[in-house]
C-alpha cells in the first residue's frame, strides 16, 4: 500500500505564463506553493474559511477568487459601500494570517526573462515549477517525509495547458532538476468548481507577492503578513526572515 505524507500542497499563480503579451502593468508571472499540514488544514482551515463564507454569503459555494473581488465581480458585488469592502477584506486578511502554511513563491520577470539568452525555456510555468519543487523537496526532506508521496493540488488551466504541465512535473520529480535525483510528488489537477479552500488560499496569496517585487515602495499589507509564512533559513525559529531566495524566488537572478 502506498504511504501518503502527513503534508499536501496547493498551488496557484497569478499573472500569465505569456511572453509574447506581456501586459506592461503587471509584467511578472508569480506561481505560490502553499504547504499544509493535513490534520491541521482539514480540522481548522476548512472550517474557518467556511464560517467566513457562511457570514458573508449565506452558504458555503462561493469559490474566493482574488481577481473577482478586486474587481468586484459576481458574487463579490455585495458591498454597499467602501467601509464595508473594507470590512470584508480586512477579514479575510486576517483569516489568512491566522492561517498556518508554508509558503514558497517563484517570481518570474517576464521581459527579463524573455530577453535572457541562456534560459533554455519558453514557459515561465514551468520554469517556476520546477524551483519550487525542488524547494519542496527539501522541506519534505527535513519533515522526514521523503519516503511517501505528497501530493500537489494544480488549478486545471485547458486541456493542453493541462498534459504539457503533467508531463514536466513528471519530468521534473524524474530527475530533471538541480537535485539530480527523483522528488516524492505526485500532481492531481482540479476545477474550480471543486471548490478546494487550499487552492482558493493559494490564489488569495499569489498577487500581493507580485505587487511587493513591481511595487516596493507601496504598501502592502498582504504581503507583510506572509513574510512570516515564507519557508526560510533557520525554521520557525527565523519566521519573516531569511526567505528571500529561499521561500521566495526572484528570477531571472
Amino acid at each position: 500500500m502506498v504511504a501518503f505524507s502527513d503534508y499536501i500542497i496547493y498551488v496557484d499563480e497569478s499573472g500569465d505564463h505569456s511572453l509574447t503579451a506581456i501586459d506592461p502593468n503587471y509584467p511578472v508571472f508569480v506561481l505560490a506553493f502553499c504547504i499544509f499540514h493535513k490534520r491541521y488544514y482539514s480540522e481548522t482551515v476548512v472550517s474557518a474559511l467556511q464560517k467566513f463564507k457562511f457570514k458573508h454569503f449565506g452558504h458555503d459555494i462561493v469559490v474566493l477568487h482574488e481577481r473577482d473581488i478586486r474587481k468586484e465581480k459576481g458574487d463579490f458585488n455585495i458591498f454597499r459601500s467602501v467601509t464595508e469592502r473594507h470590512a470584508f477584506m480586512d477579514e479575510l486578511t486576517t483569516l489568512i494570517d491566522e492561517s498556518n502554511f508554508i509558503l514558497i513563491a517563484c517570481v518570474i520577470d517576464k521581459p527579463a526573462f524573455k530577453t535572457r539568452g541562456e534560459v533554455a525555456v519558453d514557459n515561465p510555468y514551468h520554469y517556476a515549477l520546477r524551483y519550487g519543487l525542488e524547494q519542496l523537496a527539501g522541506f519534505i526532506d527535513e519533515k522526514g517525509q521523503s519516503d511517501r508521496d505528497t501530493h500537489v493540488i494544480v488549478e486545471c488551466r485547458g486541456k493542453k495547458e493541462d498534459r504539457d504541465l503533467e508531463l514536466e512535473f513528471r519530468r521534473i520529480c524524474d530527475g530533471a532538476n538541480g537535485l539530480n535525483r527523483e522528488l516524492p510528488f505526485v500532481v492531481e489537477f482540479a476545477s474550480k468548481q471543486v471548490n478546494s479552500s487550499g487552492l482558493q488560499l493559494s490564489d488569495l496569496v499569489a498577487r500581493p507577492i507580485g505587487l511587493r517585487v513591481l511595487r516596493p515602495e507601496q504598501q502592502n499589507r498582504a504581503f507583510d503578513i506572509l513574510t512570516r509564512k515564507f519557508y526560510c533559513e533557520g525554521g520557525r525559529q527565523h519566521v519573516g526572515e531569511g526567505y528571500e531566495g529561499v521561500g521566495l524566488k526572484r528570477l531571472p537572478d
